[in-house]
């Protein structure tokens, strides 16, 4: 019974919040019926409404699925710091990081279902019920991390929460774990899509043993970027107090992830480049153009100066602890990774074509829209987790008579302060 309603209150508070609160909801689920008509139409008619085409057959349905993985791997760089070292400033906070990983992950997914033709076929591509060549399809083993990643997360964060809302302490045994466990699955999702794309040897530009490490690293930055932004909102609006020092220390570790993505980018570059073969051409049409096809190159500059500014801004300690240039150094971050990651990273490997042939693919508004409606998914997750989960790590909500103030409990792992009994 106690499960039971724990389950009514966090219903309870989703529903509670001001006009803010409730404008934001608003406007979300309005860009989701926005995208939701989008996608019926290409249901009905198919994908010909994109403008993808033989020549190009993924764009910005997959752009967006590679680079939302990484956002949901970066739950481990507050993982390890908070459970391996024990670190309280960023363990108060660490299962925000996890309420991210969820809402990322049920983007990814959509961005699957929405770009399938037959999207009543989903189930093949499940493991041991679709008929999917598992274990030889990578397609198979990505379907198959990415559900125990997101299925993980949900057990973690509802275990913990539900602990913190009765006033007893987590299950160390239980839960340290599969805490630590979600450590290597994390990586691994961001591995296996990567595998996804260098598996393939008849697009040399992906075809590159450097393309998951760099998509770690890139993917310690996207994330950790966001979650610097809403510790920074989550402050503002509710009672959650977050140490600076944890900020700092995730913008540190940040500088560091993006040293190491320029660097393994500078390294197949000059791979490239030096050796002039004639894979080359992949690089000219996205940095310099090829044969007057240059719709990527003012993009791809730009990503490169946003990641490089970044990590000048993220390196250097007086603007790390700026808030003015942190902030803008987290949204320089994300655009950079973003392009690289999306768009930067699918077309280029598909043009020229292995015929020669360039198709300079541009989303088509159809496809922006249902884009913005699988985000606006993401937030609506991601909204509705934090107003369950922020409230009891505060002690704003408890079941009554199972704690007393000033106890400890499972959820002062994460909240650090005082239980208070409502």
């Amino acid at each position: 019974m106690s499960f039971l309603r724990f389950l009514y209150t966090c219903v309870r508070l989703m529903l509670r919040g001001g006009w803010a609160y409730w404008c934001w909801v608003l406007l979300l689920l309005a860009l989701v019926a926005w995208g939701a008509d989008a996608y019926l139409t290409q249901f009905k008619d198919g994908l010909i409404l994109s403008n993808m085409r033989d020549e190009v057959s993924w764009g910005f349905y997959v752009g967006n699925f590679t680079f939302l993985v990484g956002v949901a791997a970066a739950a481990v760089l507050l993982v390890i710091p908070a459970y391996v070292y024990e670190w309280k400033p960023i363990k108060e906070v660490a299962i925000l990081g996890e309420l991210l990983a969820i809402s990322a992950i049920v983007m990814c997914l959509l961005f699957v279902i929405v770009d399938m033709g037959r999207p009543d076929r989903f189930w093949h591509v499940i493991p041991f019920l679709g008929v999917l060549n598992f274990p030889r399809s990578l397609l198979a083993w990505d379907c198959l991390v990415l559900n125990a990643y997101l299925g993980l997360n949900v057990f973690i964060v509802v275990y913990l929460l539900y602990c913190t809302y009765v006033g007893k302490h987590y299950n160390k045994a239980l839960a340290g774990p599969l805490i630590l466990f979600s450590v290597p699955l994390a990586i691994s999702i961001h591995t296996v899509t990567a595998f996804l794309y260098n598996g393939m040897p008849s697009r040399p530009f992906w075809n590159a043993s450097i393309l998951a490490p760099r998509f770690l690293c890139s993917a310690f930055c996207s994330g950790p970027a966001i979650m610097i932004i809403v510790f920074q909102i989550l402050q503002r609006t509710t009672r959650l107090k977050i140490q600076n020092e944890a900020i700092w220390k995730v913008a540190e570790l940040m500088a560091y992830a993006m040293f190491l993505n320029l660097f393994l980018l500078g390294a197949e570059v000059f791979k490239e480049y030096y050796s002039a073969t004639q894979h080359l051409v992949h690089f000219q049409y996205l940095f310099s153009g090829f044969h007057g096809a240059n719709s990527l190159v003012v993009y791809s500059w730009a990503a490169i100066a946003c990641s490089v500014i970044s990590f000048v801004l993220f390196l250097v300690p007086a603007t790390r602890r700026n808030f003015v240039t942190l902030n803008l150094g987290c949204l320089l971050i994300y655009t950079g990774v973003y392009i690289e990651k999306g768009i930067g990273l699918v077309v280029p490997g598909f043009t020229p074509s292995i015929l020669g042939e360039i198709y300079e693919y541009v989303p088509t508004l159809n496809e922006v829209r249902i884009g913005g409606a699988v985000f606006s998914i993401g937030f609506l997750v991601f909204t509705f987790l934090c107003k369950i989960a922020v409230p009891m790590m505060t002690g704003e909500f408890r079941t009554a008579g199972l704690a007393e103030p000033g106890s400890e409990s499972a959820g002062d792992a994460h909240a650090g302060t005082p239980v208070v009994v409502t």
